[in-house]
């Protein structure tokens, strides 16, 4: 709107007593409201303007606006998948649409106009399959734009034109005044984010129209609702997004039941025989994460080939399928093993277990948000976290690389990720490397994003409706450096410190765990007594016994007999001897020590280290030679 003073009917509508939302048109129209509708009821409650089977986002959309709160919505995250257009008992069937549709058919369904514009296709009247609906719009359209084929397909020049229709039907005379509801489809190329000289050089006009339109007190007492949507909040202007006159709201990743109502459906419609329907249920109740588009396509895809749903490349299938709607922003990894599989780190398996049968039991109020698993390189960090997901029987999500060049494309990228976890749990996220990965809370030079990243995931770490559900597993071998806002309790707040073998029994069970990873055996009686004071990781010891492999199946070809089935001493004394561990002492024991002080049972720690700790003044001993050695090293 522009900021001339109000004329004559301007000042009537600004002075007359307040109208609940949609009574004035309601009246005018002279026809019974339809539940699901706004603005037709002019006594309706909030809580009673949308039926059952509609989509709670739709509800606070519809609470929003006829309690007076906003005109201007931005809705978020799932907005390009399908949503039922009527209730699940309806005859005939009322289908399924795209979001544009539902607000078109559904939400402002008896509202006189239902203008849509994007960059694509610019403007265009919506109105479902009514006929004579769609033509009385397109004659109201006409008589104030003139011909549809000269209709701004510009962005500047088409936000404009919506200005004045809007600006107009505000200053005709109440009873000829129009409902006009907007939608204005991928927001973020209107009014992208940015700092205020690009917006300056784009889109500044638009940002500003828009801001005004959910700001003017004069808009919100008459029938207009302005609905933007966008995949990312992240990519549109973080002034609109934070402007209290503006309400957005998040469209989820479909439920269970709403799943298993559209496999049902689409498995019908595909000509699957009713045989298999039981099998369709089952698959859809496991089909957390994806959206309902992609559930389409693997339903479509079964029937085609005769394969039941629920089988073995279902879960191929979606793993692909959520990985490509994440962008390869996370990669989805089946465990194949369980803790059984663990050497050694007695303790932390008996945790680690004892929560995965509470998770499994459904016992999610008693799970931890989240843990640390720290440690020095090579203790099996990621091997362990995996073998957890294994244990609890859900999918293990490794978050990758999510950050982009691009300004709000890295918030944009991490909320997406988000939103897929959110509505896959219960699952298990790994973030190796975390305290590279997460950053902190210091900007960096990066216009702020690192401690917006950083904001997002705390955020959502700490939310405790995921308790149990998103289970956070942060490796890193410097716990030191990761802020104190992910490791405190309600976040990650179980510290299992990982350290190499302690005693000859562990390092026993560490050789014959290493040489059934490398389809090896060995001989009766070995590895025997080995030196402690190596220091041997998991790592290490997995090196030496692919040697003394290598070095059996060496001596078998030179001599002209078959491979050995065992390794047998005398090439594992030989590849010890020739092994060389790592010189880096300073930072192991660097590693140790940030491990034994982040820790938050001593049950995890060996005696060497209990004893330390137990000490007087043990652990402030412990962070002197931490800070030592790390002013020695040069590292921060």
């Amino acid at each position: 709107m522009t900021n001339a003073a109000p004329s004559t009917e301007q000042s009537r509508v600004a002075t007359a007593a307040p109208q609940p939302a949609g009574s004035v048109a309601a009246a005018a129209a002279g026809v019974p409201p339809a539940a699901s509708q706004l603005g037709t009821a002019a006594t309706a409650s909030p809580s009673a303007a949308l039926p059952a089977w509609c989509p709670p986002w739709a509800e606070r959309l519809g609470d929003a606006y006829l309690s007076g709160t906003s005109c201007v919505f931005l809705l978020h995250g799932n907005v390009r998948d399908l949503v039922p257009l009527g209730p699940p008992a309806a005859e005939p069937p009322a289908g399924w649409g795209t979001v544009p549709d539902f607000l078109a058919r559904e939400l402002f369904g008896r509202w006189d106009i239902v203008l849509a514009y994007d960059v694509g296709k610019g403007l265009r009247p919506l109105a479902g399959p009514d006929a004579n609906r769609l033509r009385t719009m397109a004659q109201w359209l006409t008589e104030r734009m003139g011909n549809a084929a000269t209709w701004p397909r510009d962005p500047d020049q088409a936000v404009a034109a919506i200005d004045a229709l809007l600006e107009r039907n505000l200053i005709d005379p109440p009873e000829q005044r129009k409902r006009i509801a907007v939608v204005l489809d991928y927001g973020q190329y209107l009014v992208p984010a940015g700092d205020a000289a690009a917006s300056a050089r784009s889109g500044a006009g638009r940002l500003v129209r828009i801001m005004s339109w959910a700001t003017n007190p004069l808009l919100r007492r008459v029938n207009v609702a302005v609905v933007l949507l966008t995949d990312n909040l992240a990519e549109i202007h973080p002034r609109l997004v934070t402007s209290a006159a503006v309400t957005a709201i998040n469209v989820p990743l479909p439920d269970s039941e709403e799943r298993t109502r559209f496999a049902v459906s689409t498995a019908q419609g595909a000509g699957m025989p009713a045989a298999q329907m039981e099998a369709v249920q089952r698959m859809a109740a496991v089909a957390g994460g994806l959206t309902l588009e992609s559930l389409r396509a693997v339903l479509t895809m079964s029937a085609r080939d005769g394969s039941p749903p629920d089988g073995p490349e279902f879960a191929a299938k979606k793993k692909d399928l959520i990985e490509r709607s994440c962008q390869g922003l996370i990669e989805f990894i089946q465990p194949r093993l369980t803790l059984d599989a663990v050497a050694g780190h007695a303790e932390a398996k008996n945790r680690l277990e004892s929560d995965a049968r509470a998770i499994k039991r459904g016992q999610f109020e008693s799970a931890p948000m989240g843990y640390l698993i720290c440690g020095p390189v090579g203790t099996g960090k990621s091997f362990i976290a995996e073998c957890y997901a294994g244990s609890v029987g859900i999918p293990c999500a490794v978050l990758k690389n999510f950050r982009s060049k691009y300004v709000g494309e890295t918030e944009g990228n991490l909320e997406h990720a988000l939103d897929v976890l959110r509505g896959l749990g219960p699952v298990v996220v790994v973030i190796d490397e975390a305290d590279a990965a997460l950053g902190n809370r210091q900007s960096d030079g990066d216009s702020g994003t690192s401690a917006r990243v950083f904001s997002m995931i705390a955020r959502q770490m700490g939310d405790t409706r995921y308790r149990g559900k998103i289970v956070w597993m942060l490796l890193t071998s410097r716990p030191d450096l990761l802020p104190i806002d992910l490791k405190r309790q309600g976040r990650a707040e179980v510290h299992i410190p990982l350290f190499y073998p302690h005693d000859q029994e562990e390092m026993e069970a560490m050789f014959t765990a290493m040489a059934r990873k490398c389809h090896a055996k060995l001989a009766p009686g070995l590895p025997g007594p080995i030196d402690l004071d190596l220091g041997l990781s998991g790592a290490d010891i997995e090196s030496v016994v692919l040697a003394a492999k290598r070095k059996s199946l060496e001596r078998a070809a030179d001599a002209g007999q078959p491979a050995p089935d065992t390794i047998s001493a005398e090439d594992l004394r030989a590849a010890l001897d020739d092994f060389m561990p790592s010189a880096q002492g300073l930072e192991k024991e660097m590693q140790e020590i940030a491990a034994v002080l982040e820790c938050t049972e001593k049950r995890f720690l060996p005696e060497r280290w209990k004893e330390q700790v137990g000490k007087p003044g043990g652990r402030a001993h412990l962070q002197e030679r931490l800070a030592a050695i790390r002013d020695v090293i040069g590292s921060s």
